[in-house]
């Protein structure tokens, strides 16, 4: 009788154990993947600060392309201007 009573502890720890084991996995998983998606959301954040307070340098090549084209129509008005007045 103790023989099978020991029998049944020993099988009953070992079931108990593979539970809570799940059950930390599960508890793990779970909180790996909050930690994935918190990361993501702060990458997100960080990226979209970033870009709103740094111009790229190919933005600013093409506003200074478009600013010096600009002075350049300013410039030869003014230059029309002169020449049909003197």
């Amino acid at each position: 009788m103790n023989e099978h009573f020991f029998d049944l502890l020993i099988m009953a720890s070992g079931l108990v154990s593979g539970l809570i084991g799940t059950y930390v996995g599960l508890q793990n998983r779970a909180l790996l993947a909050e930690v994935r998606k918190e990361l993501a959301e702060t990458e997100n954040r960080i990226c979209d600060r970033i870009n709103g307070k740094y111009v790229r340098s190919s933005e600013c090549h093409l506003r200074e392309a478009a600013i010096r084209e600009h002075i350049d129509m300013l410039a030869d008005e003014f230059h029309r201007e002169n020449a049909a007045g003197d």
